[in-house]
């Protein structure tokens, strides 16, 4: 009995043998009723969704390119501007380095002329002094030639001379000559 069992266990009763690969006709059913659900909802909800999410992105994107390209054209500006003010300040610096100069060879210059002009002055003064000194000398000298010369002149006639006209007169009279002599001589 038991084999009996066991035969008609094994055995379908009525229907064609069932595949163990191939799931039931209404499992296939059901279940492209639900993929077909799925997909209505993911394209109708879930696609738009990801559609406006990825247009924000790329926009927010977009835009912070466009920020980027726009904080490059600033800098890029800046750096220009710099540049030029660079320049100007070297050139500026340059001139005034070129009027420093001038001004150091102007200065140098009218120092020069004031020394140059201060040691004239004290050079005329030096010869006027000296000039001075020479005619206060001579005048001096010629007191002192002309007391010496009547004395000696009173000592070879014999008798002294009194007479200050007299006396000044043969001095003068001899160093007129001794100076023309000395004229000659040149």
């Amino acid at each position: 009995m038991l084999n009996a069992l066991v035969t008609l266990a094994a055995e379908p009763a009525g229907e064609e043998a069932h595949n163990p690969l191939l799931p039931a006709a209404y499992d296939i059913l059901w279940s492209a009723v639900c993929f077909v659900v799925i997909i209505f909802v993911v394209w109708r909800v879930a696609l738009p969704r990801m559609a406006k999410l990825l247009d924000e992105r790329s926009a927010a994107i977009e835009g912070n390119i466009a920020k980027a390209d726009e904080a490059q054209r600033e800098a890029e500006a800046a750096l220009e501007q710099y540049t030029a003010q660079l320049a100007e300040a070297r050139k500026e610096a340059g001139e005034i380095r070129e009027a420093a100069r001038e001004d150091g060879k102007k200065i140098i210059a009218e120092a020069k002329d004031a020394a140059s002009s201060e040691a004239a002055r004290i050079t005329a003064a030096a010869h006027a002094q000296i000039e001075a000194e020479r005619q206060s000398t001579l005048v001096s000298l010629r007191a002192e030639v002309g007391t010496l010369a009547v004395d000696l002149a009173g000592n070879v006639i014999g008798e002294t001379l009194t007479d200050d006209a007299r006396a000044q007169a043969v001095v003068d009279r001899f160093l007129a000559e001794l100076e023309a002599s000395e004229k000659a001589a040149q």
